[in-house]
């Protein structure tokens, strides 16, 4: 219920409102309330208390459900039966808390941000970051790829600017997708935090132009949101047999073995994501690859590797983050699956200070360079500096997300603020050491794929200009992982 409001106080050179809009003037939008009224009637449901001879026994209650909202007093019981706040039967496929990483020593970590730590403790952190990164490859390369099926709307002068900087990014992935061969027919695409479902829409498009159809009876696109979201896409493509489905879920509770739709066909598993924000690309990963469950029929599983393999090899993290000492992959439709049904993922990455020690599929990597739960945190809430580090310390926040993400389907947390840190840095020096904390926490992704089987990659898909969150992560199996389990 909008408190501080009146019905009276409006002044007399204020708009009427809208036909069929409710009367009630809320005094802190300054407008009336939009919504509509019943025929006959002024005010809305909300603000029905304000009609003249309003029955006393149909006031207006808080919903005991959700106090966003509130109800008749003598309609309570049926309200109840129906408000979406309401308790409802968990799908087949939530299993709770099942690619949420194990919760043992979460407790005992201390959340400390930044402006708590001394100038001593901060300079000793930079000096661990120095040296977990030495020997990485710290400036990934640029690969800004484009796909044809989008160059049309591209060149519409109707899009504005944050429209062309989301068809960028998308084209750029699709182009990621086409080099790495899993762009393709015959296969399920699983969009993690999928918002409107504009780059599931644009893999259908692509599809669609390139096969003429040929692929819809072999394609399934899932996508896996756990908001409600406006203004949705897939809706649009239920023609032609194509499976669009959208699974209203947090990624943290998904077994993905479970969904009926993955279940029917069994087709091969392709993960992508457009900015999937902190922990929500650790819980795509577990969920991708660590789902027991998932279709193993066609290959033996790859190799596991122990813990002390592990140690004894570290893999990828041991030179560059590309230089892998394993086989080098071909296109993926050349390839057998190294981890059961998961032929690949390109995962668009952001928001590093929102991800969480428990989920980060890393933990092996920091902790074989001496560094833990603490130092993660750590890193997690410098991350931001490589976003708002050009900011000078004594200025006022930039009016746009620093992440130049517009307000489509990609609205973001801000970062930790970094005035308390006042005089330790120059603003250049933070984004550098940003950008390094970004490195490390993705170099664990990395060292997590390989370990996986899977040849794995960190990609600039678009220019700075475009986001400054523009770092693409892809991997395919490696070529000899079904040969590695015998």
């Amino acid at each position: 219920m909008q408190h501080g409001s009146s019905a009276t106080s409006v002044s007399s050179n204020m708009a009427a409102p809208s036909p069929g809009r409710c009367g009630f003037f809320v005094e802190k939008k300054n407008r009336f309330c939009k919504m509509i009224v019943g025929r006959g009637k002024t005010f809305c449901g909300e603000h029905a208390t304000m009609e003249e001879g309003s029955r006393s026994g149909s006031r207006r209650i808080i919903c005991p459900l959700d106090p966003k909202h509130t109800v008749s007093e003598d309609k309570l019981d049926k309200h109840l039966r129906k408000c979406n706040s309401r308790e409802r039967d968990k799908p087949v496929y939530y299993v709770e808390n099942i690619n949420a990483g194990s919760a043992d020593g979460d407790k005992t970590v201390q959340q400390v941000s930044l402006c708590e730590r001394s100038r001593t403790e901060l300079e000793s952190l930079l000096d661990k970051l120095r040296t977990a990164v030495r020997g990485l490859q710290c400036d990934p390369e640029d690969s800004i790829l484009s796909h044809p099926v989008l160059q049309e709307e591209l060149s519409n002068p109707k899009n504005g600017d944050s429209a062309h900087k989301h068809l960028k990014q998308q084209s750029s992935i699709l182009g990621h997708l086409e080099e790495l061969g899993l762009l393709a027919g015959g296969r399920c695409f699983v969009e993690f935090g999928a918002g409107r479902g504009k780059l599931s829409h644009w893999i259908h498009e692509a599809l669609k132009t390139r096969d003429h159809l040929k692929i819809c009876e072999d394609l399934q696109l899932l996508l896996v949101e756990r908001c409600s979201t406006r203004f949705k896409v897939d809706g649009k493509h239920q023609e032609g047999g194509v499976q669009f489905e959208r699974l209203q879920v947090d990624i943290q509770h998904l077994d993905l073995s479970k969904v009926p739709l993955l279940r029917q066909k069994k087709l091969p598993i392709v993960g992508v994501g457009k900015h999937l924000c902190g922990a929500a690309t650790d819980l795509a990963l577990r969920c991708l690859l660590e789902t027991p469950g998932l279709d193993r029929e066609t290959e033996p599983p790859a190799k596991r590797l122990k813990t002390s393999e592990l140690a004894a090899d570290p893999g990828p993290d041991s030179g560059s983050l590309s230089d892998d000492p394993g086989p080098q992959p071909g296109p993926a439709s050349d390839l057998v699956p190294g981890s059961g049904a998961v032929l690949g993922l390109a995962v668009a990455l952001c928001c590093h200070h929102r991800c969480e020690w428990r989920h980060y599929v890393g933990q092996q990597f920091f902790l074989q360079r001496g560094l833990g739960a603490a130092e993660f945190s750590a890193f997690c809430r410098m991350s931001s500096w490589a976003t708002c580090g050009l900011r000078p310390t004594n200025q006022n926040h930039p009016s746009q997300d620093p992440t130049n993400q517009g307000r489509d389907d990609e609205v973001h947390e801000a970062a930790e603020e970094t005035d308390a840190v006042n005089g330790f840095l120059a603003a250049g020096e933070r984004e550098h050491v940003g950008r390094l904390c970004k490195l490390l926490i993705d170099s664990g992704r990395l060292h997590f794929l390989w370990a996986k089987g899977f040849k794995s990659k960190l990609t600039r898909y678009v220019d700075a200009q475009t986001t400054l969150e523009n770092m693409l992560l892809t991997a395919v199996p490696s070529s000899s992982s079904s040969s590695s389990s015998s």
